[in-house]
Parts: structure tokens; sequence; C-alpha cells
């Protein structure tokens, strides 16, 4: 029992390092009361790292496919893994469909070889075939089957497009970039000087980040809810990239931004919360 504990625990670590604004969300959303929501933010963030922290395609595929194969099985083993036996413990598991299941992982598969999108709608439009996913199955489990994802979809989507902006210098070497084609033609940018700092490196990125906070604004207006996770992530990313285009260094502000905490962020949370009850979530 202790090294179960333990086992998810530490996948519980590695979600709050990637998002550690979540720590807020935590107190409305206890994991001893709630450990299947937790436990689904955290099998998300396993995804993601799959995803698009492992730079050999091949090895992110085997890990993928073992998701796979995990997924297509636990509704009638209950799974191996710490977290699938969490989430198939808890009668909603049952409720949402194998296909619905599976579909972050093939989407995950599918976007493996991608290379650079040619423009920022391209850029959305690829990003949304994981993120929408993820998205459809996170809200299913909120808030049940019929809610509509549209929203929390694309907050997903454009909260990615952030955070791989924030990781263009590590990423600048990978065949898909965090800038699209067009961008890089419209600021003369070559692979090289994505790794420098530079004034079209910072207008390059500042343009980025207008589009993200454009359609930031413009998902707020579309329907479906979204968990306190989701929310709490969105609140953030929004903030994040409005102070980071203001800034002389757009890169580097977004890249030593901390989580702003406070009360401005547990009082986003507490909201996304009662409306989350309000909705008859549990």
């Amino acid at each position: 029992m202790e090294a179960g504990h333990d086992a998810l625990q530490s996948y519980l670590d590695k979600w709050l390092a990637a998002q550690p604004a979540q720590r807020v969300a935590l107190a409305f959303v206890e994991p001893a009361r709630h450990p299947g929501h937790v436990a689904l933010a955290a099998l998300e963030q396993e995804w993601l790292g799959a995803a698009y922290g492992i730079r050999e395609p091949h090895v992110a595929a085997t890990k993928l496919n073992w998701w796979a194969e995990e997924l297509a099985g636990a509704a009638e083993s209950g799974g191996r893994h710490p977290l699938t036996q969490v989430l198939f413990d808890d009668e909603r598991a049952a409720r949402i469909g194998s296909e619905r299941w599976l579909a972050p992982v093939l989407a995950a598969m599918a976007q493996l070889e991608e290379g650079t999108a040619a423009d920022f709608g391209a850029q959305v439009a690829a990003a949304s075939q994981l993120h929408g996913a993820l998205a459809a199955l996170e809200t299913a489990w909120w808030f049940g089957d019929s809610a509509s994802p549209e929203r929390a979809a694309r907050m997903a989507t454009l909260a990615h497009l952030l955070h791989a902006l924030r990781r263009l210098d590590d990423d600048a070497e990978r065949d898909r970039l965090p800038l699209p084609m067009a961008s890089l033609a419209r600021h003369g940018l070559s692979r090289d000087q994505l790794r420098r700092a530079g004034t079209a490196r910072n207008a390059a990125a500042r343009d980025q980040l207008g589009e993200i906070t454009a359609a930031w604004r413009e998902a707020a207006r579309l329907p479906g809810p979204l968990s306190v996770f989701r929310a709490v992530e969105s609140r953030e990313g929004e903030r994040l990239a409005q102070r980071a285009m203001g800034a002389a260094e757009p890169l580097e502000a977004l890249q030593r931004a901390r989580p702003a905490g406070g009360l401005a962020t547990t009082l986003a949370a507490w909201q996304a919360a009662r409306r989350w009850r309000r909705a008859g979530g549990a």
C-alpha cells in the first residue's frame, strides 16, 4: 500500500513541477476526496511528456503504444499502471467510451513526425488534435459526456503553444518549431538565429504572443465548462502571455516567469470549483 502511494505521489509531483500553480487548485480538488481528478491530470502530463519531451520519435512511439495497450484493456483488467488503476477504480471511467480514452494517445502518436506549421492557424489546427482529445476526455470526466469540450480544447491548445514558445531555445533543432514558417519568413529568421537573442527574434516572439492572446480572448466566448485545473492553467497562461508581450525581451520574460499564485489565482480556482459543483461535479 505504501509503495502504491509513493508511486502516485511521484506522478503528482511531476505534474506539479510542470504546473506549479495547480498547488492552489488542490485546495479545492483535494487528492484524498478526488483521486481520479488528480490522477487524470497526472496521466495527461505523462502523455504530454511522451509526445513532446522525448526527442527520438521511435522511443516516444514505443511509450505511447504501451499506453494504448494499457487503456485498451483497462476497463476489464483495472490497469497495470498506478494512475490507470486509480482512474478505473472510479465508476465514471466505465461511463467514458474506450475511444475517448484512446484518442489522446493515438493523436500523440500521429503528430510525432509533424514538421513546422505554415502559419498560426495551421499551428492551432495541428495542436488541437492532441489537446482537443485531452480536453474531451477531461471534460467528460469532470462534467459528463454531454458537456461541450470546445472551450477547454481551444484553451488547452493555446496553453501548449505558449509552452512551446517558452521552450524555443531548447527546441530550435527540432523539425517542428514553436514559430510558424510564415513568421520565420516575415522576420527573416533562420534556425541558427532562433537560438540567439536579437531584434528579429523578439519581434517574432511578440507577434506569436499577440496571436495567442487574441485567440485566448476569443476562446473565452466558446461554449463548454472548464475543469478547475484547466481554469487555473488558462488564467496563468493568458496572464503570462500578456505580460511577456509587453516586455523588451519577451522570451526572457516567458522563461523567467514564476507562477503568480496569490489571491487572484485562488479566486480563479474557487470560482471554477463553484461552477463545477453547480454543474453537479463530484
